[in-house]
């Protein structure tokens, strides 16, 4: 799905226009977007997936239950971003300079760049966001993005929760081997042919009237799940092809 039959269209509030960047600006985010868009998709068909479920989904066999707002760390994005390119996702990134070469590579991979943030655009990209939900796509975000702190979930999926009556869900990605960059993330490159382990946690839903206590209790809760799937999958990736994570078949 792209976002440029939607960008201008006032009815369809699921992309926020793009702002704008200078000359060199352009130049770097064409040419990042495409080396990200490029190394994702030499890398991704070597890796050998498995998924592993806290609840099973609904329907045996999905990678991505429909409509459900999930969220992972922003390290995560490669891996995550190869195994669900054709779930037609719909995902919240920033709307700096970072968060734009991060949604134009994305949306070569087939997902839809909802552009905002908890400090520029966030009202108007939840509202996007619930536009995504009502058509029942699934929602994702990179919860400690765009700039850390890292591992620390924003309240952005607890209030598109109670907005939207659809429960939210935390996931990881961990990789058996992988280049770690030195930024604000810890950005995670897989090596060709990794192993990597998919954990969800268990969904939540927020009633429509939640306080601003209980509000801050399933912040807490999602918070908790994060940091419980990624335990999880970084201590069982290794396991990844044996009888209790069988790889998944792309």
């Amino acid at each position: 799905m792209s976002s440029s039959s939607t960008a201008s269209d006032p009815d369809q509030p699921s992309v926020i226009a793009v702002r704008q960047f200078s000359l060199r600006q352009r130049f770097l985010l064409w040419l990042i977007s495409w080396i990200g868009y490029l190394a994702i998709a030499l890398i991704g068909p070597t890796l050998r997936y498995s998924i592993s479920w806290e609840q099973p989904p609904a329907s045996p066999g999905a990678t991505f239950e429909k409509p459900v707002i999930y969220s992972f760390w922003h390290r995560a994005v490669f891996a995550g971003a190869w195994l669900w390119r054709k779930a037609g996702a719909a995902v919240m990134v920033s709307r700096s300079f970072d968060g734009e070469y991060i949604a134009r590579t994305i949306e070569k991979l087939g997902f839809t760049a909802v552009r905002g943030s908890s400090s520029r655009g966030g009202a108007k990209a939840l509202l996007g966001l619930k536009s995504q939900l009502e058509q029942g796509i699934p929602v994702v975000f990179t919860i400690d993005g765009p700039r850390g702190p890292k591992y620390v979930a924003k309240p952005g999926p607890v209030l598109l929760s109670r907005a939207s009556a659809v429960p939210m869900a935390a996931f990881y990605v961990a990789v058996s081997e992988a280049w770690v960059l030195n930024t604000w993330d810890a950005l995670v490159i897989p090596k060709p042919f990794s192993k990597a382990l998919v954990r969800f946690s268990a969904k939540m839903r927020v009633p429509g009237e939640a306080d601003d206590e209980k509000m801050a209790e399933f912040h807490r809760q999602l918070q908790t799940a994060l940091e419980r799937v990624t335990l999880f999958a970084e201590e069982h990736v290794d396991q990844v092809g044996s009888e209790d994570f069988p790889i998944l078949k792309k």
